[in-house]
């Protein structure tokens, strides 16, 4: 390692990349400028890793210094010096005569008598002093024989690779190769093997079968053309792909350990938004792929795990199969986006497709133990500013002072009475009226929470046959007080070649999840967020009695219990157990064609229990209530297809495939609920300690799924590049006329740098463009929507309870498939061999026949009936760009960049009508999630007294935009104020390798978009019977009338609570993600340990956000509606998590 003396030696100035100009950036978005400027600052990084001709020169020096010839060596080629000048002597007198001999021969004449080596990096020739001397260990010299091996390491056009490391395999014995890429190599025995490297090549290992002389050919990855990734129904070479997909390997999900694949995989891809809606342990995300492309609930990706497809089913507050996939077991992740890759879904991939493989066991030989385990330590990123109990008391003595101008009769009537007359309580209040109590009530409900997470698998086998047992446990706390997680799982995967023409395998996962939950969906009602803004500071959390403390102790409050009341008695447990298996058989008939087999299922049983205590007010006050649900979710899937792959020549080859699925999916739910407890002791475990039983109910739906589905793949010399596709997908949950539709799809790419006048290029190392077009289906709907139904229920009748059955759902027997059409267009480019490598995607994808549960006329007998309503447009952008800044033996530096700008609009409705849907509009011409509301201009001051009389307002009331100027505020003075979805949002990363250390740096971006920021209408409008924002401290006075908060009163006396501009807060963030520090033991030490692998890391997830959002998190998304992205409503905080972890391998 050089000090900070050490300098660059260069007797000549160069560029090795010219600055990218950013004219053409000019027109996007203002906000994107900083990141533009972050990558071009990348970008003059980057240096050419690309050698052309062999380094062999001509010297004919006398009498000249070392300098000299380093400045005359430099000028014949591209190589620099690197060196220490304290400790190389430059001022040494030499001659040197060579004619064409490689540079290596000469510094080891120049360098003969001294101690100064080298070694060679890229382009820089590294010079060091004291020559190693070998010394042998007694282990060592235990050793048999040693054995040369000497070789030579090119491309496969035979270009030497001057600095390819090749290392025995096994051992940390290795050695780099010199400037024409030869080698030298003790090994142990002959039949060793090695392993050669080279950066932009993809890695070798050689078995050396005796021989002591050796050619090794290397191939260029093309920073990962060659990878193989999942395409649906088989695997193809990433150089080969006609469609958009995006990868996640199992490195990528490691560097940030989550409890949910939605989370680890978020700001990996392009294109995919994945949205926390809360920070509750195991969260609840949201997932899009280029948009919504519904106004129905089904807008999240299908997931297929292992080739087993998991439906979308409404489970418990929010939560979807994929949550209970244990995310360490993930090997990859491939994001179908466009229709050339998602049209193979058929019906079910219009919202983009997630496929899953997991991990297998080892076909190396070799039997391995690894464990992995973190700890972490979950805090708030900050607290919001509420008032304590001085500022409350001076709050409600403030809104009696003013009740007289709001409410005159009120006051008259003598509705309203000194505050300070009722502070007498002595649980509460000294004899002087002085509280006794500040609470906060955030320190109290909000804890640091502790999370252990411990991972352990076994894996084994050869080529022939392999095994693998994956096991995990994982307890996590939530922020909020008596909230946590508790998750077990275990794994088993297994493939055998029976024979040569047979092979088998298959995985069988458990997984069993228990939750507490605090944070309900849609956030309404008594909640524990929601009493951590309301509860009164100058109540305690438990008095000396040990009884809690509750706004109820106050006369004239609202609200109910205490957060930390409500978070413990206030019980809902959420039990889940996960099946998730595959089977699979591969017959090949002969080398072109296979038949493969699969049969998969995901079983989910699910039991929440819930009892609310008997002294929770607007809860269960006074008698306690109970349920027990009982849930169980089957789907079986059955698919066989046939490959057949077929190189006609050298420049012509053909993949086809074609195959039929068939799937069955039912779900079975019960309830059983009771009133009228005693006491609190029994709650759900004993029902039949209720008095007052409810009425048992339960359901059951089942549908199926008949498919038929093919692709052809054709290959042209390995330029031209054409794609098929089709499916017909069948579903019973259509009319007779409608239960199939034809899902086709096509696509073509060009790979330009396989051509003559690029295929030589040192710039342009790949250079593909490529086009699709194709439609997928969406089918999530509720069973049985087609057909007619029933609904039943009971009343009371001259004293008995009798039963009855009416008519439930209206019949449509037009109701169709979903349709959306896609067209796709991509540029990827590599430079340098693909040290840049950009990718970019413009799409264009119309949703038409959307399903909704639409309101019908009252006349019909029936409020709403599924049936398709109109049609809607998602347009964008994609650009992810990845560079590899510095890549040298002791430091590396490579840079990461997505981003994503999507617009959506809704461009047909039935009748044009608009529609309403859980807090937001559907409009044409809009985009979904459209919030609409009033215009808020602030509050009328004193001068506006008769313009406000007009509208029945005084000065101090919150001044609406009168629209139509009819004089009046009513709904017809509604607007669309703002959107809850972004225009862009991104990931710029940056790792940084110094030795054996790693630092990584993630940063995430979104903009465009706003949240309904409702916590507001709880904590700002509702003085004097609950606590409030410290904001209403700024509230209108005839001494402050520049505000936007309406002057306080009691609330009886009168307040404007809307959906209004006010509430509508700027969500645009930047985001630290990640921040990780990672450390690899050398090989030398993991080796005396009798390890395999050795790592240690510390992170801090959530490091930093800078947003305008005033609440805890920009990232937004408790509504229970369809496009509720955006709606804040009580959320539970995300935390800032600080994580230590161990990796070790045996």
């Amino acid at each position: 390692m050089f000090n900070h003396q050490t300098h660059y030696k260069s007797m000549k100035k160069f560029n090795l990349v010219r600055p990218l100009h950013a004219d053409w950036l000019s027109k996007h978005h203002l906000k994107m400028k900083l990141t533009t400027l972050l990558l071009i600052v990348s970008l003059f990084k980057i240096q050419a890793n690309t050698y052309g001709q062999n380094t062999k020169i001509s010297l004919n020096l006398k009498n000249v210094s070392v300098e000299e010839v380093f400045n005359k060596i430099e000028s014949l080629s591209d190589f620099r010096f690197l060196y220490n000048h304290e400790k190389v002597n430059l001022n040494r007198t030499v001659s040197v005569t060579a004619k064409k001999q490689p540079i290596s021969n000469i510094l080891d004449g120049i360098f003969e008598a001294t101690d100064v080596y080298f070694t060679v990096k890229n382009k820089q020739i590294i010079l060091k002093t004291g020559k190693p001397i070998q010394s042998f260990s007694p282990i060592k010299e235990e050793k048999a024989e040693q054995h040369i091996v000497s070789g030579t390491i090119t491309d496969m056009d035979g270009t030497p690779l001057p600095g390819a490391n090749i290392v025995e395999k096994g051992t940390t014995n290795g050695v780099t190769a010199d400037f024409d890429g030869n080698f030298s190599l003790d090994v142990a025995n002959e039949n060793a093997t090695l392993v050669v490297s080279y950066i932009g090549f993809a890695s070798k290992e050689v078995p050396l079968n005796g021989q002591s002389t050796i050619s090794i050919s290397l191939e260029e990855s093309a920073a990962g053309l060659d990878e193989v990734v999942l395409i649906g129904y088989g695997t193809q070479k990433k150089s080969d792909l006609t469609g958009a997909v995006g990868s996640v390997k199992a490195e990528e999900l490691a560097e940030r350990p989550a409890a949910s694949l939605n989370q680890a995989m978020a700001g990996k891809v392009a294109g995919v938004n994945v949205t926390s809606g809360s920070g509750r342990p195991g969260g609840r995300t949201v997932v899009r792929i280029r948009g919504n492309t519904s106004v129905s609930i089904a807008n999240t990706p299908l997931y297929v795990i292992d080739g087993v497809i998991l439906n979308a089913a409404s489970l418990p507050n929010g939560s979807t199969p994929i949550d209970y996939l244990n995310p360490n077991d993930i090997e990859s992740i491939e994001v179908l986006k466009d229709a050339s890759a998602t049209a193979i879904y058929g019906a079910r991939g219009a919202n983009g497709v997630i496929l899953v493989s997991t991990k297998k066991g080892t076909t190396t030989g070799e039997t391995r133990l690894n464990y992995d385990v973190d700890f972490s330590l979950g805090t708030l990123p900050k607290k919001l500013d509420l008032l304590n109990a001085e500022e409350f008391l001076l709050v409600e003595e403030i809104a009696y002072a003013n009740a007289e101008k709001f409410d005159p009769d009120g006051w008259a009537g003598g509705r309203y009475t000194d505050p300070r007359l009722k502070r007498t309580d002595p649980r509460l209040f000294d004899s002087d009226g002085n509280p006794l109590y500040d609470t906060d009530w955030q320190d109290e409900a909000i804890r640091d929470a502790i999370t252990q997470n411990h991972q352990l698998s076994f894996t084994g086998g050869n080529q022939k046959s392999n095994f693998g047992l994956f096991m995990g446990f994982r307890d996590e706390e939530g922020l909020i007080v008596e909230s946590w997680l508790k998750r077990y799982s275990g794994r088993f995967t297994l493939d055998t070649e029976v024979t040569d023409w047979l092979k088998v395998g298959g995985t069988l996962s458990y997984n069993d999840q228990n939750e507490k939950q605090v944070d309900q969906l849609g956030g309404g009602g008594i909640t524990t967020m929601r009493q951590v803004f309301e509860a009164l500071p100058i109540i305690p959390v438990r008095y000396e009695d040990g009884t809690w403390g509750s706004n109820i102790h106050y006369p004239g409050m609202e609200g109910g219990g205490s957060p930390v009341a409500v978070a413990n008695d206030r019980r809902y447990f959420l039990k889940t157990q996960t099946v998730l298996g595959n089977f699979y058989s591969n017959i090949e008939f002969n080398e072109n064609l296979q038949l493969r087999t699969t049969l998969g299922t995901n079983i989910i049983n699910q039991r929440n229990d819930y009892y609310g205590g008997k002294d929770l007010r607007y809860i269960a006050m006074p008698d306690g209530a109970a349920y027990v649900d009982n849930s169980r979710y089957n789907s079986w899937q059955f698919e066989n297809y046939l490959t057949y792959m077929k190189d006609f020549d050298s420049n012509n080859s053909l993949t086809a495939m074609a195959g039929l699925s068939w799937q069955h999916v039912d779900q079975f739910r019960s309830r059983a609920s009771t009133r009228g407890f005693a006491d609190d002791f029994y709650g759900f475990n004993n029902l039949g300690a209720g008095s007052n039983p409810q009425t048992p109910t339960s359901s059951k739906t089942a549908y199926g799924l008949n498919s038929y589905f093919g692709r052809v793949n054709y290959n042209y010399m390995n330029k031209y590049l054409l794609t098929l596709t089709g499916r017909a997908d069948g579903s019973s949950k259509f009319g007779p006329e409608n239960q199939f539709a034809f899902f086709p799809s096509a696509a073509l790419a060009w790979r330009a740098s396989e051509e003559d006048f690029l295929s030589k290029s040192e710039t342009i190392s790949n250079l593909k463009i490529r086009a699709s077009y194709g439609a997928t289906g969406n089918s999530e709907l509720p069973a049985y929507q087609a057909l007619a139904g029933l609904t039943n229920g009971s009343v009371v009748f001259d004293g008995a309870r009798s039963a009855y059955t009416v008519p439930g759902r209206m019949s449509n027997p037009d109701l169709k498939w979903e349709k959306t059409e896609q067209l796709d267009a991509g540029l990827e480019l590599g430079l340098f061999n693909n040290r840049i490598g950009l990718e970019v995607d413009v799409y264009r994808k119309l949703t038409s026949d959307m399903l909704l549960n639409a309101p019908v006329p009252s006349s019909s007998g029936f409020s709403n009936v599924f049936r398709n309503v109109g049609s809607m447009e998602n347009k964008g952008i994609e650009i992810n760009l990845h560079t590899v800044n510095f890549d040298n033996e002791l430091f590396g530096w490579n840079s990461n960049f997505n981003i994503s700008i999507n617009k959506n609009e809704v461009t047909a409705l039935s009748g044009g009508s608009d529609i309403f849907l859980g807090s937001t509009l559907i409009r044409v011409g809009e985009p979904v999630s459209t919030f609409f509301g009033y215009i808020d201009e602030g509050t009328w001051n004193t001068d506006e007294a008769a313009e406000a009389a007009i509208y029945d307002r005084l000065p101090g009331d919150i001044k609406y935009r009168d629209l139509n100027n009819d004089g009046a505020i009513n709904s017809d003075d509604r607007a669309i104020i703002g959107k809850g979805i972004p225009d862009g949002f991104g990931t710029f990363s940056n790792t940084f390798r110094y030795g054996n250390f790693e630092l990584l740096v993630d940063l995430q971006f979104q903009y465009g978009n706003s949240v309904m920021y409702r916590d507001e209408h709880s904590a700002e409008d509702r003085q004097t019977i609950a606590n409030s924002f410290k904001t209403v401290l700024n509230a209108w006075t005839p001494d402050n009338q520049d505000t936007d908060i309406a002057q306080i009163r009691p609330i009886a006396a009168g307040y404007d609570t809307n959906n209004d501009s006010g509430k509508l807060k700027d969500a645009s963030f930047l985001r630290g993600r990640n921040l990780m520090l990672s450390y690899v033991f050398k090989p030398e030490l993991v080796e005396r340990l009798h390890l395999n692998r050795l790592r240690v890391y510390t992170s801090v997830q959530n490091f930093f956000v800078s947003t305008k959002y005033p609440g805890y998190d920009p990232e937004s998304s408790n509504g229970g509606g369809a496009f509720d992205q955006g709606f804040s409503l009580y959320d539970y905080p995300r935390p800032r998590t600080f994580m230590i972890g161990l990796n070790v391998g045996l």
